[in-house]
C-alpha cells in the first residue's frame, strides 16, 4: 500500500514507535494523520509538527477506540489504515505476578487489537481495501524471560493479527505484524534486558520498516532480521530451543540472587 493520499490512525502515537510512525506517515504524504494515546499533551506535540490530529485514547477501553475511530471519521473521512501499537512495559516477574497485571496486559496486547479491527475493519472490507497493523514484538514469536505476561500477551497480538489476515486477506485487508527486539523508547530507558542481544534500534529505522513491509505488503515487520533466524530454529527443533530459552532465563538478571 502507497500511503500517499491516505488517512491513517495510531495508537501510542505520542512516543517512541507510534511517534516515528506517524511523522513517518506524514513525511511520506499522508492525507492525515491521528496520532492517539493516554498521554493528550505529547500527542498533540507530535500531531502538531505536522498538522494532524491528537486524541486521547485509552485502548484498554472499547468506547474509547470507537471515539477514537468516530472523530478520526469526523475530521478525514475514513480511515484507511490502523497502526493499532500502544502497549505497556512488561513487569519482571513469575507466574506469581497478580491479576490485575496480567489482566491489563491482555487488554492492552489483546482485547485493544480486537476492538481496533472491530471498529475500522467491516468499512475497510466495504471498500474492498484498508491495512491493520498489529505492533507484537520478538516475544510473541519466540517469548521473553523477564516478564511472563508481556511473552503470553504478545502471543496472542501476533495471532490476532494472523486470524485478520487468514479471514480478511483475500477480501481486500492487508495485514502486517511487527515484532521488534529491543528498541531505544521510554520503555527501554532502564534496561533492555535480554531483548537488546541483537542491538538496539532506533524508532525511526523501525518506522522505516514498517513503511517498507506495508509497500510490500507483507506479514512479519522484522526490524531485526535475526528474529526469523531463531523463528525458524524454535520450529525445526523445539526441545533445542526451549532448552537455549532455559539457559537465556538462567543467565538473566532478574534470575540472579540480589546482593
Amino acid at each position: 500500500m502507497d500511503i500517499r493520499g491516505k488517512v491513517a490512525v495510531v495508537t501510542g502515537g505520542a512516543s517512541g514507535i507510534g511517534a516515528a510512525i506517524s511523522k513517518r506517515f506524514a513525511q511520506d504524504g499522508a492525507k492525515g494523520v491521528v496520532v492517539a494515546d493516554l498521554n493528550l499533551e505529547r500527542a498533540q506535540g507530535v500531531a502538531k509538527e505536522f498538522g494532524g490530529l491528537a486524541v486521547r485514547c485509552d485502548v484498554s477501553r472499547e468506547a474509547d477506540i470507537q471515539a477514537l475511530v468516530a472523530q478520526a471519521r469526523q475530521r478525514y473521512g475514513q480511515v484507511d489504515i490502523f497502526i493499532s501499537n500502544a502497549g505497556i512495559l512488561g513487569t519482571p516477574g513469575d507466574i506469581t505476578l497478580e491479576d490485575a497485571l496480567w489482566q491489563k496486559m491482555w487488554e492492552v496486547h489483546g482485547m485493544a487489537h480486537v476492538w481496533a479491527a472491530r471498529a475500522v475493519v467491516p468499512e475497510m472490507l466495504e471498500r474492498g481495501e484498508g491495512y491493520f497493523l498489529v505492533t507484537a514484538s520478538a516475544a510473541g514469536l519466540l517469548n521473553i524471560v523477564e516478564s511472563p505476561p508481556y511473552g503470553v500477551t504478545k502471543h496472542a497480538a501476533v495471532a490476532i493479527a494472523e486470524w485478520l489476515r487468514i479471514a480478511y486477506g483475500r477480501r481486500g485487508l492487508r495485514v502486517s505484524c511487527l515484532c521488534p527486539q529491543s528498541v531505544a523508547t521510554d520503555m527501554t530507558a532502564n534496561g533492555t534486558g535480554s531483548a537488546s542481544v541483537d542491538g538496539v534500534l532506533s524508532a525511526e529505522q523501525v518506522a522505516a520498516d514498517v513503511v517498507a513491509t506495508m509497500r510490500e505488503e507483507k506479514f512479519l515487520v522484522l526490524p531485526h532480521p535475526e528474529v526469523l533466524e531463531y523463528f525458524r530454529r524454535k520450529g525445526q527443533d523445539y526441545d533445542r530451543w526451549l532448552g537455549g530459552m532455559q539457559k537465556v532465563y538462567a543467565a538473566s538478571a532478574y534470575t540472579q540472587p540480589k546482593s
